[in-house]
């Protein structure tokens, strides 16, 4: 399995795989043609309550933001069984607008997949 993470706004290549878009909103400035998005389950996002909080401050609330978005997780089983049996077959990347590429959602949901898979 190979699960990789990448900005929206670096160019689509073959070697990505099936691009995921992992955002709940469209990347702002990123045409759907330039995106080459396969899929974009916006159930798996965080939810826009969530989203607003962490990012009131993200220094602050990183921590907590990991705890309550794995809980959301939990309740997108459907959801995120389909990306992890997705990502057991073909390479796939998680594509995120998000500037912070170290403490943002892509990061959790990358370490809770790897977790099921192993």
């Amino acid at each position: 399995m190979d699960i990789a993470m990448k900005r929206a706004y670096l160019e689509a290549t073959q070697a990505d795989g099936t691009r995921v878009l992992v955002d709940r909103l469209w990347p702002r400035g990123v045409s759907k043609e330039r995106a080459r998005i396969d899929l974009w389950p916006k159930e798996i996002t965080p939810s826009t309550e969530l989203r607003k909080w962490y990012h009131q401050n993200p220094e602050q609330h990183w921590d907590e933001f990991q705890q309550r978005y794995i809980a959301e997780l939990a309740e997108q089983e459907e959801a995120l069984q389909a990306l992890c049996e997705l990502a057991q077959q073909q390479k796939i990347t998680l594509v995120t607008a998000a500037k912070d590429e170290q403490h943002n959602h892509v990061v959790v949901l990358k370490r809770v997949m790897l977790q099921r898979l192993a």
